[in-house]
């Protein structure tokens, strides 16, 4: 079972990691940020997959400002990732529509 200053050292490390995918994705560096968020994913297990004591109160309110924190870094993430996504996605598809024409119809 974890110990209290565990639980927040883990919450913080998760909170370092979803300001540094923040930048990452202010930068556009999708690659970094793919790297950032599979650390992010593995700290997260270990936070889920292992019972907590209960917090004292000042460690708490560490925690929910910590939990917000990541929670407004993930709302600026997916709002700057969502647009890339659109458009990726309409690249596939516009990619897969063009080899659709081109086996229906050939090299015309």
């Amino acid at each position: 079972m974890m110990n209290s200053d565990h639980i927040i050292e883990l919450f913080e490390e998760v909170g370092m990691l979803t300001g540094q995918m923040l930048a990452a994705a202010q930068e556009a560096d999708w690659d970094r940020l793919t790297v950032l968020e599979s650390s992010c994913a593995r700290h997260i297990a270990v936070l889920r997959g292992t019972p907590a004591p209960p917090l004292p109160p000042a460690c708490r309110g560490r925690k929910v400002a910590l939990i917000q924190k990541i929670l407004a870094d993930d709302r600026a993430i997916r709002d700057l990732v969502s647009p890339w996504m659109a458009e990726l996605s309409r690249r596939i598809s516009n990619t897969g529509t063009e080899r659709k024409l081109q086996r229906a119809y050939g090299g015309v």
